[in-house]
Parts: structure tokens; sequence; C-alpha cells
């Protein structure tokens, strides 16, 4: 909820398999963390890190923490603050389909790969957004 009492609408969201796949790694890697950086290794696609082992800077935007039943911390999600600029109007559901990932991203050995599935807000839903803070 937001000061003035309304429910805040989250920007970023898991399937259900993304879900259950980030319990599986939690217990490989400890918590965990996303970025998305849009750069031009592996384009748009979510990254997951062990939780801290990716430094955000004083560009990152924070969109959120996603929580997952059955873990005890969320999990932060990051985007730098270019590709934010593009995305802010946008949905994201962070999905997991087969496929070969980054090499990077905590998923790779397991022969699949996060994605993000995306949507505009509708104008009420950008209304009541949640804040984001950087750095």
């Amino acid at each position: 909820m937001g000061p003035d009492g309304a429910t805040r609408v989250q920007r970023v969201a898991l399937t259900p398999a993304a879900a259950e796949l980030l319990v599986k790694l939690t217990d490989t890697h400890g918590p965990l963390m996303f970025h998305q950086s849009g750069g031009c290794c592996d384009g748009s696609a979510p990254m997951c890190y062990p939780d801290g082992d990716f430094k955000t800077g004083g560009s990152d935007v924070h969109l959120g923490d996603l929580r997952v039943d059955g873990l005890e911390k969320p999990i932060g999600f990051w985007m730098s603050g270019s590709q934010f600029e593009y995305w802010k109007h946008t949905h994201l559901t962070v999905d997991v389909v087969k496929g070969r990932g980054s090499g990077f991203s905590v998923e790779a050995p397991e022969g699949v790969r996060f994605l993000i599935r995306s949507r505009l807000f509708t104008d009420q839903e950008y209304e009541a957004l949640e804040e984001t803070s950087t750095g």
C-alpha cells in the first residue's frame, strides 16, 4: 500500500515456473538477485546472480522485490537506468524457457534461461505504480 492507502501496482512479477526454479537455485546458490541491462551480450535478458555478486551503481533502478513462497528473502530486481527509460511504461513478468542462456546467469547449467514477457501498463496501473529507487 502507498502512503495514501491505495494498493500499489508492482512493476515486475514471476510465472509459477520461474518461482519454482528460483527456489531450486536459491537452495544451490543462496539468496539471489536479478539485473537487466539491455547490453550487447544478452540483449534484454534478465540475469540472475547470487545476491550481491552484481554490483549495482547509481544509475541502476530497483524495480522491486520478488516474493517467492518458500524463500525467506525476496529477490531484488534491478535494471540499468537507460533500459528503464525504454521499459518504464511496461509491466514485466520473469518467465523461464528451455534453451541456452548466458553463462553468467545462475540458471545456465540447468538447460533453461530466464526471459521477460511484457505488456504496457493501463493508465490506472501507471498511476498506482510502486515507487522505484536508484543505486
